[in-house]
């Protein structure tokens, strides 16, 4: 008789879904870290949670799009671990849980402003909304 392998899967965050882990490497990993930062509306909406909880209504406000796409946005911070989410009744509160994401983006803003003129010069990586 042949026994099935136990599954590997695990819960996303930010859905309870059961995914299958992907193996990655550091560098890999690293990529996908900061390319969930790339997207300008996302970092608006991770800058704006920085400052205190906030709710989706509260995000919808502040980015001036449809609650849909900020949904969409707010999803992806909660599942790779920049945000959490509480339920509060019917609504869902977001807040940053690791003080070292605050840090981060402190950093990059400080570092982005040091090399402003080279980063509007670089061709290698078009602006948002040219690619």
């Amino acid at each position: 008789m042949t026994s099935t392998p136990a599954s590997s899967a695990v819960a996303s965050p930010g859905t309870g879904q059961m995914v299958e882990p992907v193996a990655c490497t550091h560098l890999d990993t690293t990529a996908r870290f900061f390319r969930a930062l790339s997207d300008p509306t996302r970092l608006k909406l991770l800058e704006f949670i920085l400052r205190g909880e906030r709710t989706s209504a509260d995000c919808v406000e502040h980015a001036g799009i449809s609650q849909p796409r900020v949904s969409v946005h707010l999803s992806c911070l909660v599942d790779c671990g920049y945000v959490t989410a509480r339920r509060d009744g019917k609504k869902l509160r977001y807040s940053v849980g690791d003080p070292r994401v605050t840090d981060l983006v402190m950093l990059a803003r400080s570092l982005a402003a040091d090399n402003a003129t080279a980063l509007d010069c670089c061709a290698r990586i078009p602006p948002p909304g040219d690619a």
